[in-house]
């Protein structure tokens, strides 16, 4: 027998829930909170689906009843109801604005400047590739942590496991930015802990016994390459920048006289500044004779007048030369060696080897300090740090293998 409205609203709830067949596949679901939900069910392609048509009262018998028969009408016509209806709400979306791509879009646009230009590109290059093709079109209220986890598989199953991360994070900021704007209850990011395969984390080799790395300090001053190079070797471990920022070096950004070195952290956009000690003036003042004339302090081999850069595998190449192998110390690493010992063995504050790293120290506000802060204390630090290594590579002649 078909439903009536009397027999609708008499259904009490019971322990489990139970439904309440209709006919030509309309069944209500009767809660044990007393909630009531219209369903309909159908199969297609040869498989058994449902599909919600609302609560009751809001949706009432008869209306039900209508919703169910354009269902059918859909399901004769080989269209899967479910999927229509989606592409309907996607669809819709895409025209206000609240679909995935535009609403990502809008958090990009509203907060790239706030980035350095190509981390920015960077992100919307990820979205682009590898999230708006499947999600993009996709109202951003109807994406379920199923949906963005098996859009991340796809990144991960072509062995991009730190890509995949990296668009889960950019996906959690751009959910969160939803939430903020209404446009969004969840954030199905939220739920993915643990879901993704970990990033094997590669730490940069570094030497940080003393004794060791006095060997390998030995070993780089007894290079016999070109001046460039050999410079390089010697004043790296004297101000532990990354490799790419000596590397890119200028002469226009060092003071010799006022023994400083100040340039723009390309990783953060921030200025920074690496008092010289008098090794390193001594090691400049030696190379400035032959690339002063140019742009760049460690220019390329391949350019005479010095407006390219060293290649950046010129110190590596440098390193393996001396048989001093990746496992035992890369360019980063003397940035390591510097945050260990000078903490561990010469006892300076945390805070001012963090300021020197250019690393982002902040006050108990959580606001970032200025980069030139304890600017006297890091340069007494640089050159008890350049002293130290001194006395580390002369008891140590004899170089490393």
């Amino acid at each position: 027998m078909k439903l009536t409205d009397t027999a609708i609203r008499s259904a009490k709830p019971r322990d489990k829930q139970y439904s309440l067949a209709d006919g030509r596949g309309l069944s209500l679901l009767v809660t044990s909170t007393g909630g009531k939900w219209w369903r309909f069910r159908y199969r297609i392609n040869g498989k058994a689906k449902m599909l919600s048509l609302g609560t009751y009262p809001d949706i009432s018998l008869k209306t039900a009843r209508e919703r169910t028969e354009e269902a059918r009408k859909l399901v004769a016509d080989d269209i899967d109801p479910s999927k229509h209806r989606k592409a309907q709400r996607n669809a819709q979306a895409e025209i206000e604005g609240n679909s995935f791509e535009s609403v990502a879009r809008e958090w990009h646009s509203k907060y790239s400047h706030t980035w350095v230009e190509s981390h920015g590109i960077r992100i919307i290059r990820r979205l682009e590739r590898d999230i708006f093709p499947w999600l993009g079109k996709t109202a951003i209220n109807e994406i379920t942590s199923a949906d963005l986890l098996k859009t991340l598989e796809r990144i991960q199953e072509r062995g991009a496991l730190e890509t995949a991360h990296r668009a889960l994070q950019n996906c959690a900021q751009i959910f969160r930015y939803a939430g903020r704007t209404g446009k969004v209850t969840s954030n199905p990011a939220s739920d993915m802990r643990g879901a993704l395969i970990p990033v094997k984390k590669n730490h940069f080799a570094a030497v940080t016994e003393p004794h060791e790395l006095g060997k390998l300090l030995a070993t780089l001053h007894s290079y016999s390459g070109t001046l460039p190079v050999k410079c390089a070797l010697k004043l790296a471990p004297l101000v532990f920048v990354r490799p790419g920022e000596l590397r890119h070096a200028k002469w226009a950004d060092i003071d010799l006289d006022a023994a400083e070195w100040r340039y723009t952290v390309t990783k953060t956009n921030t200025p920074h500044v690496v008092p010289l000690a008098k090794q390193a003036i001594k090691i400049l003042q030696e190379l400035l004779p032959l690339t002063g004339g140019g742009i760049y302090v460690f220019p390329s081999a391949r350019s005479p007048k010095g407006d390219r850069p060293m290649s950046d595998n010129a110190i590596l190449a440098a390193m393996r030369r001396m048989d001093i192998e990746k496992e035992e110390m890369t360019g980063h690493g003397f940035r390591a060696a510097a945050r260990t010992i000078l903490d561990e063995h010469l006892g300076f504050r945390p805070d001012i080897i963090e300021h020197q790293l250019a690393h982002a120290v902040r006050d108990t506000n959580g606001r970032a300090y200025n980069r030139t802060k304890h600017l006297e204390d890091r340069k007494k630090m640089m050159q008890a740090w350049a002293d130290y290594l001194d006395d580390l590579r002369k008891s140590n002649t004899r170089p490393c293998k």
